[in-house]
């Protein structure tokens, strides 16, 4: 959540070394910790990293656009990142590959009042539209705006920067796209000035993952994020079976997340972690790659085994052939 505060204090607490630990590992979080970062504080505080013979040093990052660039230039092992972005990068060169799934469903939606003038996407027509990153939240943007005849324009975007709902509560838009489902919603409710979301993945967007881990396929090591997943997949185990204990345990490592939204951010966000961090979703990445395609934001289209691999999978079979 971008306006989220991450402690030194809270870092320190998270990248104790366990006494048990014996193969480090480097993890860059997309943004400051918030309860999409569920399964990591968890497998940290849990101790599932310790039992796989894993260190981890979990990194937020001074700039949000900084992650992937860290795992393609060889400084971190792991990122947490975005699958949209993902297929825009690998297709500018970037060493990476989508290696597990932090968050399965999107979060993305396009937010408007819910006692504003926007009843249906419809009324968008001549309306003020707020955005934060351009490229990707454009294409989404386009082809909701398309099921219903209309065109950018049609519309005026604003670049609001990360004031997505402030933007939106204020009137100096009438819709922003990029808001989060699980936050920027829950954010308005509490401020007097509930929202109503429009979900992507119903408006014309195919599904995708929302947040997902990325290496470097040139360096990474398949069988220590193999390790990793198995610790994060257990913890995600442990949240979906334990929802009100988790949040005890992920609140307790900082005062800033014990709060009113971060409580609300949790329960809306435990449906959407993976289950199963480690699975390939082929069909899901071929189906975005060719929505990038088709809105102009690549030049041709990569096969799946390019953009994101099971490292299980990959790792046995690496083993069998040798």
């Amino acid at each position: 959540m971008k306006s989220l505060v991450f402690t030194a204090a809270f870092l320190s607490a998270l990248t104790a070394v366990p006494a048990c630990a014996q193969d480090k590992m480097t993890l860059v979080l997309d943004w400051f910790i918030n309860p999409n970062h569920g399964p990591i504080v968890i497998a940290q505080e849990r101790g599932y990293f310790a039992d796989e013979g894993l260190d981890i040093e979990i990194i937020a990052p001074a700039d949000a656009s900084a992650p992937p660039k860290m795992v393609a230039a060889g400084q971190v092992d792991l990122a947490v990142s975005y699958q949209p972005q993902l297929h825009l990068q690998i297709a500018e060169g970037l060493p990476l590959i989508r290696v597990g799934t932090l968050i399965a469903s999107p979060l993305n939606c396009l937010l408007v009042l819910k006692d504003g003038p926007i009843k249906t996407i419809a009324d968008l027509k001549d309306s003020k539209i707020g955005y934060s990153v351009a490229g990707v939240e454009e294409a989404l943007l386009n082809a909701i705006l398309n099921q219903h005849d209309i065109t950018f324009d049609d519309v005026e975007m604003i670049n609001v920067n990360w004031s997505l709902g402030p933007s939106v509560m204020s009137g100096q838009v009438d819709a922003v796209i990029g808001a989060y489902r699980n936050f920027e919603l829950n954010q308005m409710e509490i401020e007097g000035a509930p929202g109503t979301c429009f979900f992507v993945e119903e408006a014309g967007v195919p599904p995708y993952d929302e947040l997902i881990y990325v290496a470097n396929p040139e360096t990474m090591d398949l069988a220590l994020i193999s390790r990793f997943l198995r610790a994060t997949g257990k913890a995600t185990q442990y949240i979906v079976n334990h929802p009100d204990d988790s949040w005890d345990i992920f609140k307790s490592t900082s005062p800033e997340l014990d709060d009113a939204l971060n409580a609300r951010a949790w329960t809306d966000t435990i449906p959407r972690f993976a289950l199963r961090p480690a699975a390939v979703d082929i069909a899901r990445y071929a189906d975005f790659e060719r929505f990038l395609a088709e809105a102009g934001l690549l030049d041709g289209t990569r096969s799946v085994s390019e953009l994101a691999i099971d490292p299980g999978a990959t790792s046995g079979a690496q083993s069998e052939a040798q």
